[in-house]
């Protein structure tokens, strides 16, 4: 059973106060970690790099945080956890991102409303409404807009969208109830991956070599 907490959650083999050599280590590697996948993923989004704005270079990043715990040692529970979260972490980022961009370089127009799908019951998720819309010169988004998009909108209602000028994300709409929810997921994430990771690095603290294991322990000769 010893042996199996260790594996599991880490050795954590000392008394008092954790080394503080490990739980600088542990730090600095979570708040590496955090703000490459965080940077990678706005960098995707900002510049419109398919292989950075999907998240996968943020994946990388968080498998290559696993494989370095579990060369120092770490308890394999903390590992997966953490991998985890820098998972969300590089999912997530790209996200909240779309949002930054706009805010930054997007431009306001009004569009007219085409069709409106969705709703309780119909299968999208939340049961949002979107509404299919056309711009002002009468061509057609190739984006349906949730935000702004009730039961209440009917077709040729205007809606206030939000683009892109240099079309790196798509357009969204303009909404009052429309807050930085995703943006406080990536940094409650990012503060979680850099605990996760000061812990994983610290219990992985040993003062006395791993136990063989009992099958190849040498048997004493006959005789």
């Amino acid at each position: 059973m010893s042996h199996l907490r260790t594996t599991v959650w880490g050795p954590a083999e000392f008394v008092g106060l954790p080394p503080r050599r490990l739980l600088a280590e542990g730090l600095f590697a979570g708040i590496l970690t955090a703000g490459a996948i965080i940077g990678v993923g706005v960098a995707g989004v900002w510049t419109g790099r398919p292989a950075l704005a999907s998240g996968e270079a943020g994946l990388v990043v968080a498998v290559a945080l696993g494989v370095y715990l579990l060369v120092t040692g770490a308890g394999r529970a903390l590992v997966g956890i953490v991998t985890v979260l820098g998972a969300c972490l590089a999912l997530l980022t790209p996200q909240a991102a779309v949002g930054l961009v706009l805010e930054q370089r997007g431009r306001v127009q009004s569009v007219v409303v085409t069709s409106v799908d969705g709703g309780p019951g119909a299968g999208i998720r939340d049961g949002r409404y979107l509404c299919s819309v056309t711009g002002p010169e009468g061509v057609p988004l190739g984006t349906r807009i949730w935000r702004g998009c009730r039961a209440s909108t009917r077709p040729g209602d205007a809606l206030t969208i939000v683009y892109d000028p240099e079309g790196r994300v798509p357009p969204r709409g303009v909404a009052p109830e429309a807050g930085h929810g995703l943006l406080t997921g990536v940094v409650a994430l990012a503060c979680a991956l850099v605990v996760g990771c000061a812990v994983a690095v610290v219990r992985s603290f040993r003062l006395s070599p791993a136990p063989a294991p009992t099958g190849n322990r040498p048997r004493p000769s006959a005789g």
